[in-house]
């Protein structure tokens, strides 16, 4: 029957590209990385460095932040921080004034027009030879910035991004495992990519620019992905440092990390397509390469999934492989769901990890929607201030 025949390949199709997307590009990855020898920047290098943190009613944890900052290990003279205040209407602004240090300084936006419009703001204000932005939530590893630093040395490098490590302090969220393997997961690819040439997006809480190639960018796109991809536009390359480390606290619901994904993909979906030519394969041939098997095929996982499901669910009309597939897809799915209703990853938490799949997913999903409405996330909204 035709209708067979067309779930049968529509099955093999998704199933590819999905394998592809998870296991064939970082196998790939690795296995030219057995032909490239990689050596380590040695520490010692240290230009100025200016320090970004964008902050938007964060009265909680500002302060923290930049006794912290001031405290890592870092020539303190080559060292200063900027509070890129996004018209807070708390006590951020009084206690970033508050600091009696010359090194802090606040710089208030003149309208809220979100974290990439205060960056570029920032960055007219910023000192340093090398600039580093961060969230007010994010703690460093003491040396954080002497890794970060010392790859400047080479001058072909334009960019370099930290590496994350997300911890759920108190165990209770239900995606916390599933983002802590996902991210140690996306920080293989990362390793793996730089190792060749250059990683192609970094790490949002922590990464760096050599302020002579920084590119004002435009409010609704997501700085982490489009500023590295303008550094290299510029012929650059741009590095993962898994040294220079990063600890963020996972998110403490499902939806939270929903509407964080949306906002997040959403805006790097824009990004993407704010840089067209990087994807044509005749002008950036690595890149291009790098995006779409680790962007756009990505960002299309959620359609090949309800492909994948919808035709192993015309197959399954008769015993043998697709029934068992189709079986076991239902199974991870109503698990996930299961684990949104009912706290089951606090005495399992494994099954925290096809919750964050899902969450992901879907919020890919709904981004691709987004886009096609003509929607823009600009500004964000601190979590904890919310009622």
């Amino acid at each position: 029957m035709a209708s067979v025949r067309i779930a049968e390949i529509g099955f093999w199709v998704a199933a590819a590209l999905i394998a592809y997307v998870y296991l064939g590009y970082p196998l790939l990855l690795a296995l030219l990385n057995l032909f490239k020898r990689s050596v380590k920047a040695s520490l010692g290098y240290t230009p100025a460095i200016s320090v970004l943190i964008a902050a938007y009613n964060e009265e909680e944890a500002i302060g923290k932040k930049i006794a912290q900052t001031l405290a890592l290990d870092y020539p303190a003279d080559k060292l200063e921080v900027l509070v890129l205040s996004d018209c807070s209407t708390d006590q951020t602004d009084a206690i970033v004034r508050g600091f009696g240090d010359p090194r802090v300084r606040l710089v208030r936006m003149a309208q809220r027009r979100g974290k990439t419009h205060a960056q570029n703001e920032g960055v007219q204000h910023a000192r340093g030879e090398v600039l580093v932005f961060s969230d007010a939530t994010t703690v460093y590893h003491p040396k954080a910035l002497e890794y970060l630093a010392c790859n400047y040395q080479d001058p072909a490098i334009g960019a370099v991004s930290g590496r994350y490590q997300y911890f759920d302090t108190e165990g209770n969220s239900p995606t916390g495992m599933g983002t802590i393997v996902f991210w140690n997961y996306e920080n293989m690819i990362k390793m793996l990519q730089s190792r060749l040439r250059t990683i192609t997006g970094c790490c949002g809480c922590i990464y760096s620019v050599r302020k002579a190639a920084y590119t004002d960018l435009a409010d609704d796109v997501i700085s982490d992905l489009v500023q590295p991809l303008q550094v290299i536009r510029k012929g650059y390359r741009v590095r993962f440092e898994d040294r220079a480390l990063a600890y963020e606290e996972t998110t403490r619901s499902t939806a939270e990390e929903f509407s964080m994904r949306v906002r997040v993909v959403t805006r790097a979906m824009r990004g993407l397509l704010s840089v067209p030519d990087l994807l044509k394969p005749w002008k950036f041939a690595w890149t291009s390469f790098q995006l779409i098997s680790h962007k756009v095929l990505r960002w299309m996982v959620p359609i090949l999934l309800l492909i994948m499901f919808a035709a192993s669910g015309v197959l399954a009309a008769h015993p043998g492989f697709y029934r068992a597939v189709f079986l076991l897809q239902a199974l991870f799915y109503l698990s996930a769901l299961l684990t949104t209703l009912v706290p089951l990853h606090r005495k399992f938490k494994p099954l925290g990890v096809p919750l964050y799949f899902c969450t992901l997913n879907a919020a890919a999903l709904f981004s691709v929607v987004e886009v096609l409405r003509g929607r823009k996330y600009v500004v964000w909204q601190t979590v904890r201030n919310q009622s």
